[in-house]
C-alpha cells in the first residue's frame, strides 16, 4: 500500500512538472547590474512610431526580477530597463531570462548601450541575431564616421572617395547579414519579424520561401495570417503611390479644428505635402529648404502642406510656433498610423509633390533633390 502510494506522489509530481504553460503567458527573469530605480522597467508594444506600455516591472532589492506577462499575441514586445537599455523579444512559447547592466557609471556618459542577450529558445534566438546584426552595425558606423573625418582633412582625394562610400558599405554588410538570417532561420515563427527587413525588390522570392515554410508548418497561424493580410494591403497601397496616380486623399483638421485640409483642397495647384513631427530632427532641418523652395515659387502657383504624425498637440503647437511655417498646418489622428500605411512611408521627413490634377510627379524628396525637381516644373 505505501508503495502504491508513493507511486501515485510521484505521478503527481511528474504530472505537475509536465503542466503546459497557460494560454498567452511567459515567464521574464534577469537582473540589473545597476539598478536606477527612479524609473520602472516597462514593457511596450511599438506600432510606427506609436508605442503602448503594457505592463510595468518592479525590482527586488538586489535588483533580480521575475514577472509573468501576459500578451495578446504572438509578436515583438520590448523591455524598457529602466530607460537606460532596452532589448526586443518574442513572446509566445518560451519563458525568457534577460540580465542588463542598468544605468551607466562611467563619469563620461556616451550613448553606446551594451548588447543586450535574450536567454530563451529558437524564436529568440532569430531575435538575438538580429539585435546583434544592428549593435555591429552601430559599433562599425561609429568608426566609419572617424574614417571619414579624418580622410577629410587630407590632401589625397581617392582616400576622401574611398571613405565617404563607408555607409553604403555598412548598409550592404547589414542588409546581407539579414538575408543570411532570413534564409538560415526561416522555420521559426519568428522569423515573421525579419521580413520587414527584407525591402529590396530582389528579396520577394525569399520572402515567398519563407512564407510556404511557415504555411507548411501551421497554415493558419495567427501572425502569419496577418502578416499576409497587411502584405497584400501594402501592395495594393504601392500600386496606389506609383508616380503617375492620383495621390491618395485625406482630410484632416489644422490646430484650431475650424478648418480641414488635404490633397483635393489643392487641386488646379503644384503642391508640396511634408509629413513630418516635433520630435524628428531631420524634419526639423529639411523645414528651411522648405521655406526657401517655397519663398522661391510660391508667385508660381507653389502651394505647401505640412502633416504632422505627432501623437502630442501641445508639442505639435509649440515645435508650428518655433518653425513659423507659412502655410497650412494639419495633424493626423492616431499619431499617423493610417497615413502611413496608406501613403506607404515608415520614415520621416517623407516629402510628396502633386501636380495640379492630384497626381504624384516626385516623392522622397529632400534638399537638393527638391530644388532640382521645382526646378524642372516652374524653371529657374
Amino acid at each position: 500500500m505505501k508503495n502504491i502510494l508513493y507511486l501515485l506522489l510521484a505521478m503527481f509530481a511528474f504530472s505537475c512538472q509536465q503542466a503546459p504553460k497557460n494560454d498567452n503567458i511567459i515567464n521574464i527573469k534577469g537582473k540589473v547590474q545597476f539598478p536606477d530605480n527612479k524609473f520602472k522597467m516597462t514593457i511596450i508594444k511599438r506600432d510606427g512610431f506609436d508605442k503602448t506600455i503594457l505592463d510595468t516591472i518592479e525590482l527586488n532589492a538586489d535588483g533580480t526580477y521575475n514577472f509573468n506577462f501576459k500578451y495578446d499575441k504572438p509578436g515583438v514586445y520590448t523591455l524598457d530597463c529602466q530607460k537606460w537599455q532596452s532589448v526586443n523579444f518574442w513572446a509566445e512559447d518560451e519563458d525568457l531570462e534577460i540580465n542588463f547592466r542598468g544605468r551607466d557609471t562611467a563619469k563620461i556618459k556616451i550613448k553606446n548601450p551594451p548588447y543586450v542577450y535574450v536567454k530563451g529558445g529558437p524564436n529568440n534566438e532569430v531575435l538575438n541575431l538580429m539585435a546583434y546584426n544592428s549593435y555591429r552595425n552601430y559599433q562599425l558606423m561609429i568608426k566609419t564616421g572617424r574614417g571619414i573625418y579624418e580622410a577629410s582633412k587630407s590632401d589625397c582625394q581617392a582616400w576622401k572617395d574611398y571613405a565617404n562610400k563607408g555607409y553604403d558599405m555598412l548598409f550592404d554588410d547589414v542588409s546581407e547579414r539579414t538575408r543570411y538570417i532570413a534564409r538560415n532561420y526561416a522555420d521559426r515563427n519568428s522569423i515573421l519579424s525579419v521580413l520587414s527587413s527584407l525591402r529590396k525588390k530582389s528579396d520577394q522570392p525569399l520572402i515567398e520561401n519563407i512564407l510556404k515554410t511557415l504555411e507548411a508548418k501551421n497554415p493558419n497561424y495567427a501572425p502569419l495570417l496577418e502578416y499576409k493580410k497587411d502584405r497584400a494591403e501594402a501592395k495594393e497601397a504601392a500600386e496606389r503611390m506609383k508616380i503617375g496616380s492620383i495621390a491618395p486623399d485625406f482630410s484632416f483638421p489644422t490646430k484650431n479644428g475650424d478648418k480641414n485640409y488635404g490633397p483635393k483642397d489643392f487641386r488646379g495647384s503644384y503642391v508640396i505635402i511634408d509629413f513630418w513631427a516635433s520630435w524628428c530632427g531631420p524634419c526639423r532641418n529639411e523645414i528651411p529648404h522648405l521655406k526657401a523652395e517655397y519663398a522661391k515659387y510660391k508667385d508660381k502657383g507653389l502651394k505647401m502642406l505640412s502633416v504632422s504624425i505627432d501623437k502630442k498637440k501641445n508639442a505639435w503647437m509649440k515645435a508650428m510656433r518655433e518653425e513659423n511655417m507659412d502655410w497650412p498646418q494639419v495633424n493626423a489622428p492616431k499619431s499617423g498610423k493610417d497615413i502611413m500605411k496608406l501613403y506607404q512611408f515608415s520614415g520621416i521627413p517623407f516629402i510628396v509633390l502633386l501636380d495640379k490634377d492630384g497626381k504624384i510627379m516626385a516623392k522622397n524628396l529632400r534638399g537638393e533633390k527638391m530644388a532640382k525637381k521645382l526646378e524642372e516644373v516652374f524653371g529657374k
